[in-house]
């Protein structure tokens, strides 16, 4: 539990402000409550091996993060403080710098993601060894763990029902920002053997990636310029968001990844414009809450995402005769590459692969594709998102792919399979996105460019388009594979035990 603090007194002389997914000053609940228990407080940020060493050398969320690093460590010094950064298994480093710098207390904001939980559970042990505190504190959603639960004190699994009690929660109190700036006093710098500028990329073992040539603003000063953007546009948000080629979404999926941005800001802009009856933001508000949602899902129901190999929240899912062997890894890297022969799908990829974004609506028809149309296990796509997805973030990511495959909670129902054609002439009728990332296809016309294979032979030479050269023939027949889906999991259906009424 939390200390009590008193408005005057401070608990211990020196406490250690463990920064990880929150990256900002303001508003952050740990180093408030660190800045008024404490007469000093040293900050420290560990690039934690144990993440790091399996990564590829080039990832741009090393990159954000280092880059939101520089400027994190230069507000805490204009505030009288400053940032230690240490390369290292996080778990032993903390208990050493404690040692190292004499704390009472460590601080840090909470991480409900298994490994994480598993190591924050070994650093305790190791501080109480040591005779050191440790508290933590919610700052990654407004409502976590048994906050929102049925009135039989049940956790939800079904979404409406969990934002309706959400919404009746939620009040001032929940989206009030913490005043980090009236008790920055207590910042105290680093020692002097500790005082040094946050390490390059290279000094850690990564290369840079293309992040600053894809523009993405780091930081909490970027996260504040992305969502000033976004404001002036939210009202649109409910009708552009669905259409990849249109300024639709708010692009704060890593700035709320790593916490350059608060949620209880956002949150409580939407949750305000919303009660003015603005639809945009009533929609992104309910986003917001799927966030929340899906955290709350994998506190209660940790099997969904553990031990590396996640689990149905469905168990019968389990037994899902998935496509194995030889061809299914070469379909698996046709979808990877993006040369499965549909143009959207392949558009998507081709945008995740060379951004580390995805559009929404994208990730759904991908991942129904992978699914449904391929009949691949939907953990092999978590898993590569995982890896490539600037914002990966594990309780969205496992919902998603969950709900996509139809093993979740609230999932889409298994017989619901996205057509990745007709999306493609809906959400990009003119073709816009898929021109974009599919140069290949861009004198295609309207018509032809969602589906190639449609286009006569004469459209194609003056296209510049050849089947099977430059561009792909479609892996796998829509209508075919959606019939091979829905056998596939009526078996699944049909052995599962009839739930009592």
């Amino acid at each position: 539990m939390p200390p009590i603090l008193l408005a005057v007194d401070k608990i211990y002389p020196k406490g250690l402000m463990w920064f990880r997914r929150d990256l900002r000053v303001d508003d952050n609940a740990a180093l408030y409550q660190a800045l008024r228990a404490c007469r000093q407080v040293v900050c420290v940020f560990v690039f934690d091996r144990a993440i790091l060493d399996p990564l590829p050398r080039i990832d741009r969320r090393v990159e954000f993060i280092r880059e939101s690093l520089v400027e994190l460590d230069a507000e805490l010094r204009a505030l009288g403080g400053g940032l230690v950064v240490r390369h290292a298994v996080a778990e032993d480093e903390i208990a050493l710098l404690a040692r190292q710098l004499d704390v009472q207390a460590v601080f840090a904001n909470r991480d409900d993601e298994p490994a994480a939980l598993a190591r924050d559970a070994r650093v305790l042990g190791a501080l109480a060894n040591a005779g050191v505190a440790f508290h933590s504190y919610k700052d990654q959603t407004i409502f976590e763990r048994d906050e929102v639960l049925t009135q039989t004190g049940q956790p939800y699994s079904v979404f409406t029902p969990y934002k309706r009690a959400w919404l009746a929660k939620v009040d001032a109190f929940h989206l009030k920002p913490y005043p980090v700036r009236r008790h920055a006093d207590a910042l105290a710098p680093p020692p002097d053997p500790l005082r040094a500028p946050v390490p390059a990329l290279a000094d850690i073992g990564f290369e840079k990636s293309n992040l600053s040539e894809l523009d993405i603003p780091t930081g909490s000063q970027g996260g504040a310029a992305l969502f000033d953007d976004f404001f002036q546009r939210i009202d649109r948000y409910d009708a552009a968001r669905d259409y990849p080629s249109v300024r639709g979404p708010s692009y704060l999926g890593v700035h709320l990844r790593f916490g350059t941005v608060s949620i209880r800001q956002l949150a409580g802009v939407a949750h305000q414009l919303s009660l003015q009856g603005d639809a945009g933001a009533a929609t992104w508000l309910s986003e917001l809450i799927w966030r929340d949602f899906y955290f709350q899902i994998l506190a209660h129901h940790p099997h969904v995402a553990e031990g590396g190999e996640s689990r149905s929240f469905k168990p019968e899912y389990d037994r899902i005769q998935w496509h194995h062997g030889k061809h299914a890894d070469q379909l698996f890297d046709a979808w990877c590459q993006g040369k499965t022969g549909y143009p959207l799908v392949d558009a998507a990829m081709a945008q995740i692969n060379q951004t580390g974004y995805m559009h929404n609506r994208l990730r759904m028809v991908v991942a129904s594709f992978l699914c449904k149309d391929l009949g691949l296990d939907w953990r092999r796509g978590e898993r590569y998102f995982a890896l490539h997805l600037n914002d990966f973030e594990l309780a969205s990511n496992n919902g998603g792919w969950q709900w996509a495959s139809s093993s979740g909670c609230d999932a889409q129902p298994y017989f619901r399979i996205f057509n990745p054609t007709t999306q493609s002439e809906r959400f990009d009728p003119e073709g816009k996105f898929i021109r974009r990332y599919l140069p290949q296809l861009a004198k295609l016309s309207n018509a032809a460019i969602h589906a190639p294979w449609t286009a006569s032979p004469v459209e194609l030479v003056a296209a510049g388009v050849e089947l099977g050269r430059n561009y792909p023939k479609p892996v796998v027949d829509h209508a075919e594979a959606r019939e091979r889906t829905l056998q596939r999991y009526a078996v699944v259906k049909a052995q599962a035990p009839r739930q009592k009424r």
